[in-house]
């Protein structure tokens, strides 16, 4: 793979490799601070010209007529990746800072194979739906349903789960017949830029369908959300940048799908096993340095055993020690980026002077001189009110706050902007599921259970977003609806 060979990465426009307008910026692997090599730079002009490749396709070509080639080509960028996993694994270690043991699953190997389920889902889809004869208005008149693609989708993914998110959108925006324009996050461009080598090397897919811009620029992204020639935006990203991207798309009344930020609430009722579950929520909330915008960061405990809870994150997150993501036993690797280091202190700092303490963890570990790592922590001692109790800090950070009882659980769950996801942990389950029912959110984990998968839907409530990703509903965000009435 010439990625993986040469070190650098171009743009892929209209179906080839090209460099980027403002030449190239180098990627940085987060565990070392070592340069890796660098990417294409790409800049406004390489935006629209990609735009302009992608309109063309839509509008000039069959793709979005022609499913058997749609799931064809889909399947072949399948088999690629496979077939080159060991390099894209290593590639994501190295740029993402991703621990090995989640390129197993959803940093790299879940997502590869979840395309089989765009593929299959395209394959058998009911594109037309026959609603029969009726007479409105007295004319008698077969009508049909028809889906069809959007048109041209632009997509914006972040650098936390890079693989699952540009495939997510990728993979379904396909299936559905659109032609796509991809900006991925400054901070991990080989992740997107391989697949322009793969599909222009292992794949059918026409030039133009697929179009991927690397840059080290936010605003050369913003242009698909303005531009009159995309149809759709999808977005994966911080709720801030989300609310600009609705705005921004408003001007020409575009479809948006955002998948924004969450504050998600880990609740543990007064029946189970407290140990058990704070140990789970502990784990969970270190795993990829925290890095994952469903991961539950509140950890909401009985108050009469409050103290007892706290011990036993502690204990478990403070038996995580932050390493090198390539070692097989490492949980919490770095986090992306010096900046996103200096953010998550920030937040430790503001938790002392918000009265809070901590029970592990608080800062930099004391034996890593150099890489972007944070020391798991568990903040002890505030409430629900607290800025590090509502705020997204995306690092391994866990608040435990107090409940008294289900109903304050539910209280304090629901009370933040967000509603992405949650986790109920209760011995009686039907008094556990009664509690999930209650939620606002796009997903619950209830005593263990795992939401994610390729045919299940993923979004939130409220200031998490709109639409959903993945699942049969993630596949139709990608469509319009069409009703053709015939006299007959």
């Amino acid at each position: 793979m010439a990625i993986a060979a040469d070190k650098n990465s171009d743009l892929f426009i209209d179906g080839k490799l090209v460099p980027g307008g403002n030449g190239r910026y180098p990627t940085i692997n987060p565990a070392t601070e070592e340069v890796l090599g660098t990417a294409a730079d790409g800049d406004a002009e390489d935006m629209s010209r990609a735009i302009d490749a992608a309109r063309r396709a839509f509008d000039t070509t069959d793709w979005s007529t022609n499913t058997e080639l749609r799931v064809r080509g889909i399947r072949q960028l399948r088999d690629a990746m496979k077939e080159h996993v060991e390099e894209l694994r290593e590639m994501t270690m190295a740029e993402v800072g991703a621990p090995r043991m989640l390129t197993s699953a959803a940093q790299l190997e879940g997502p590869v194979e979840d395309l089989s389920f765009c593929a299959d889902t395209a394959e058998n889809y009911s594109w037309r739906q026959d609603l029969g004869v009726a007479a409105p208005m007295g004319i008698k008149t077969q009508r049909t349903i028809a889906r069809e693609a959007v048109g041209v989708v632009g997509a914006i993914t972040p650098w936390n789960f890079p693989h699952q998110i540009n495939l997510a959108k990728l993979g379904p925006a396909l299936a559905a017949g659109n032609t796509i324009v991809l900006k991925p996050a400054p901070d991990t461009p080989w992740c997107a830029a391989v697949l322009g080598e793969l599909i222009a090397e292992h794949t059918d897919i026409p030039p133009g369908v697929v179009n991927i811009v690397t840059s080290n620029d936010h605003a050369v992204g913003a242009l698909l959300s303005s531009d009159p020639r995309v149809d759709m935006v999808s977005f994966t990203g911080s709720t801030n940048t989300g609310r600009a991207v609705m705005a921004a798309g408003a001007a020409t009344i575009k479809k948006v799908f955002l998948e924004l930020g969450g504050k998600s609430a880990f609740l543990v009722l007064d029946d189970a096993d407290l140990a058990g579950a704070c140990s789970m929520a502990a784990f969970t909330a270190s795993m990829h340095a925290g890095q994952g915008c469903a991961i539950t960061t509140r950890l909401v405990v009985p108050r009469a055993r409050y103290d007892e809870a706290v011990e036993a994150a502690a204990a478990t997150m403070g038996g995580i020690k932050p390493g090198d993501p390539t070692n097989p036993g490492t949980i919490c690797g770095p986090v992306i980026s010096e900046r996103q280091r200096d953010r998550v202190q920030s937040y430790l700092d503001l938790a002392i002077t918000e009265g809070g303490r901590f029970a592990c963890g608080g800062g930099r570990p004391a034996d890593r001189d150099t890489g972007f790592f944070i020391e798991p922590t568990v903040i002890a001692g505030l409430d629900n009110s607290a800025r590090v109790a509502r705020e997204e800090i995306f690092g391994p950070v866990l608040t435990v706050i107090a409940h008294d009882g289900d109903e304050d659980a539910i209280r304090i769950a629901n009370d933040s902007p967000y509603g992405l996801s949650g986790t109920v942990f209760g011995a009686d389950p039907d008094r556990a599921q009664s509690v999930a029912d209650r939620l606002r959110v796009g997903t619950v984990n209830v005593n263990g259970g795992v939401w994610y998968s390729a045919d299940a839907p993923f979004g939130g409530y409220k200031q998490s977003g709109v639409g959903r990703e993945m699942g049969l509903a993630g596949f139709e965000e990608y469509l319009e609806l069409k009703v053709i009435a015939t006299a007959v």
